[in-house]
């Protein structure tokens, strides 16, 4: 499952693209639940990026600093001591 929040943004279509308008101090989250694979990868010469999809084939990309790659890391390390969640 995929959702998005996008609070007060409006949007054009306009000979079929889709253009925002508007302020651009406007923000947005998105959450994907319920992941069937995820891939980590190189990206480029200096990220790491991680690919979360679904079963309904929605994909969620994330690229990342080594340094906020290697905290990641950390952080699920320390929830495998933690946490009884990987039991």
């Amino acid at each position: 499952m995929f959702t998005i929040n996008i609070d007060d943004c409006m949007f054009e279509l306009k000979d079929g693209a889709i253009k925002h308008i508007g302020a651009s101090n406007k923000s947005a989250t998105a959450k994907l639940y319920d992941i069937e694979s995820v891939d980590v990868r190189e990206f480029g010469d200096e990220r790491v990026k991680i690919s979360c999809e679904d079963d309904s084939s929605n994909t969620v990309e994330i690229a990342l600093d080594p340094e906020d790659a290697h905290h990641v890391a950390r952080e699920i390390e320390r929830l495998e001591e933690e946490s009884g969640i990987f039991e």
